[in-house]
């Protein structure tokens, strides 16, 4: 079997919840099951809009606002923060899959090395949230004669690290952004499933992880980590037809991947009306840019907030916009939360894209609502590419 490029982008879109097609139930639960849904949501740190997690989660639950994760974390408990590629909230679901990960095995060679130079730390960490509830780093002082070579951290907060990646803690909550630990045995719910799975459950999970985050892959990218799929159990899974195998036009005759249900459910049913995405640079779509260049007509895309200045191609912080199954536009932008302003520093659009007067009204409609959702009800555009669209641009968001 053969498909097109653009039914394979409609997979990943479908699967990644980017079509409008998901429907998804009011308050926390819809934010609940989009987490489930795609599997990890990355957390991030850069402020310089709202954080990445809380981007994802809106931009396919446009109700969502960043209590609900909170919520889930803290109260309800229906996700966990661990690693994936990077620190995530994951489905508390799937908390016995990452369990085992989990361990001295999870450590760097470093961490490990600290761990055993400072028994006593740890011990002592361990004991304090053991006796007093839940703290975080700022409960604990840095002693004035520790001199730490591993990031300058205070002792107690690299104990509280890596006790966390070992699994013997866990993140209760977050407090202005700051993790708050207790000991996993109390932090996880009654009614999680521990249960080491067998080899069998495991290499399952691996497939069915990947192809529900991933949509259409090839086979080396059907993986879960660092850790591809065992290849027996894909075919096994293909044999079953829970999963499909097949060509996509163009792409030298690699044999991809989808689950039979994601595939099903896309190509017996109309294409989508085009919608208009504005992404974090942490999306679970193009958060691997080989994958995204392969499927999305060549796209190149990379952050560069790490950059110096001088070097930086496109701007500080920048977000792709995905228009129906096409990136065709950069946003470099800012939330001024005092002066409750939008900061559009540069748009630019793709050097082949030329539809303007179609995109324009749903660009507009698309940032005036993330503006909202950055706490902004006014805008500055500072730089438009190509010139002529700046004007139509400010009146459009001024009008």
């Amino acid at each position: 079997m053969k498909i097109t490029l653009a039914t394979a982008r409609r997979l990943a879109l479908h699967t990644h919840g980017l079509n409008g097609r998901w429907t998804l139930p009011p308050g926390k639960e819809g934010a609940a099951q989009v987490v489930e849904r795609l599997g990890y949501v990355q957390i991030d740190t850069i402020h310089i809009i709202q954080r990445a997690h809380h981007h994802i989660l809106w931009t396919r639950f446009p109700p969502y606002t960043p209590q609900m994760l909170d919520d889930l974390l803290s109260k309800d408990r229906r996700v966990f923060e661990w690693w994936t590629h990077a620190m995530s909230y994951i489905p508390m679901r799937d908390y016995r899959f990452y369990a085992t990960r989990m361990g001295s095995q999870a450590l760097w060679g470093s961490q490990r090395e600290w761990l055993d130079e400072h028994a006593d730390v740890v011990a002592y960490v361990k004991d304090r949230i053991r006796n007093e509830g839940p703290l975080g780093a700022a409960d604990f002082e840095k002693p004035s004669a520790f001199k730490s070579g591993w990031w300058d951290w205070k002792p107690a907060k690299q104990a509280l690290e890596i006790l966390a990646t070992m699994g013997e803690l866990m993140v209760t909550q977050r407090r202005n952004f700051q993790r708050i630990f207790d000991l996993t045995e109390r932090a996880l719910p009654p009614d999680v499933d521990t249960t080491p799975p067998t080899d069998e459950e495991m290499e399952q999970f691996i497939v069915r992880f990947a192809l529900n985050t991933g949509g259409v892959l090839h086979k080396d990218e059907v993986r879960w980590g660092r850790r591809k799929a065992n290849p027996t159990t894909l075919q096994t899974m293909v044999d079953s037809s829970e999963v499909l195998a097949f060509e996509v036009e163009g792409l030298n005759g690699e044999p991809c991947y989808a689950l039979r249900e994601t595939f099903e459910a896309v190509t017996q049913s109309p294409c989508s009306e085009l919608s208009l995405h504005i992404l974090s640079p942490f999306d679970n779509l193009i958060i691997d840019r080989r994958w995204l260049k392969t499927f999305f007509a060549g796209f190149e895309y990379s952050i560069e907030c790490y950059l110096p200045e001088a070097k930086r191609k496109y701007g500080y912080f920048v977000l792709p916009i995905l228009w129906g199954d096409r990136f065709v536009a950069r946003l470099d932008s800012k939330a001024d939360r005092k002066l409750k302003t939008f900061v559009i520093r540069r748009l630019l659009f793709e050097p082949d894209f030329s539809a303007y007067d179609e995109v324009l009204p749903v660009l507009v409609e698309k940032l005036r609502a993330f503006a909202a959702f950055n706490g902004c009800d006014n805008f500055a555009v500072e730089d438009v590419q190509p010139e002529k669209v700046r004007t139509l641009l400010s009146h459009a968001l001024a009008d």
